[in-house]
């Protein structure tokens, strides 16, 4: 875990240095600590609340990056604690209906990938639906990690109609007694018109088959992006009615702060942190360890 945050941890040991020679946690102090943090993408929020605390302590003994570093783990924490949430599937008559939104490059189709794998390793039977069919590349690296993965999917034709296809994956999952249906949606945000009537005909879809469905929307956001990550969130809670996060490629991002800034602004779910390529490189989220290996705190 601490490898996957790695550069976060790095950044923000960089912006703190040279503070750490100081004697006193004077204001000019607590003003460059906090700088430091909202430059480490924690955003002003969360950077102002470090420095609130880091004030009530007013180290006797003089400030240093340890203890920095660890006042900054306890106060993520406390952010990140209430929206630690696993995807649970629990939705009966099934299947359990997930819609997974994300732009595109955002690592979306690994993501799903890789949460049929986590599901199948927890012995429930999952079917995938490519309703991205605005791209063809997208129906073709789904097929692919499904085959990878032993699990079936339905497909249609390039510039299809995704809800059709959603129509068949729910009847399918039904007739056969499949626990997961997960369906990729297209991710385009160019005309957010058209993607929102999109998604309202998948809904209208669903709730003849499934009045419960969808029982998840799950945004899956790159931390690449850094705070560009928080304009996404608000246009797809408003086009897609969101309900949880995954947030992905921390491993080769700076910017795994943003994940904090996110968990303060939106109180959204964080259902799992993305720290690798690998099928097992989507972990559960753990709010202490990732507190930890994002400040660096006992390193």
């Amino acid at each position: 875990m601490r490898a996957g945050f790695r550069k976060t941890s790095d950044r923000l040991g960089d912006n703190l240095t040279g503070l750490f020679t100081r004697e006193a946690l004077d204001d000019r102090t607590l003003d460059d600590i906090e700088e430091a943090l909202i430059a480490s993408d924690l955003g002003p929020t969360t950077a102002a609340k470090v420095r609130a605390r880091l004030a009530d302590e007013r180290f006797e003994r003089g400030l240093s990056e340890a203890a920095v570093r660890e006042v900054v783990a306890q106060e993520l924490e406390k952010i990140l604690a209430p929206v630690a949430k696993p995807l649970e599937i629990e939705a009966f008559p099934r299947p359990q209906v997930i819609l997974v939104v994300g732009v595109n490059g955002s690592g979306k189709t690994t993501t799903i990938a890789k949460l049929a794998h986590l599901f199948m390793e927890q012995d429930y039977s999952v079917l995938l639906a490519a309703g991205d069919t605005f791209r063809a590349a997208a129906i073709a690296q789904l097929e692919v990690w499904a085959g990878r993965i032993g699990v079936p999917i339905i497909t249609g034709p390039e510039g299809g109609d995704s809800s059709a296809i959603v129509f068949d994956g729910v009847k399918k999952a039904t007739a056969e007694g499949i626990d997961v249906l997960i369906v990729d949606t297209a991710g385009r945000l160019q005309n957010k018109t058209h993607l929102m009537d999109e998604l309202a005909k998948i809904r209208r879809v669903l709730g003849r088959l499934n009045p419960a469905a969808p029982h998840d929307v799950v945004l899956v956001l790159d931390a690449t992006t850094g705070q560009n990550a928080l304009s996404q969130i608000e246009v797809f809670r408003e086009v897609a009615g969101v309900t949880g996060l995954v947030m992905t490629k921390l491993d080769g991002t700076a910017r795994g702060g943003v994940m904090v800034a996110a968990a303060d602004r939106y109180g959204l779910p964080i259902h799992a942190i993305g720290i690798g390529e690998g099928l097992d490189d989507l972990r559960p989220f753990d709010p202490a360890e990732v507190a930890r290996a994002i400040s660096g705190a006992g390193r």
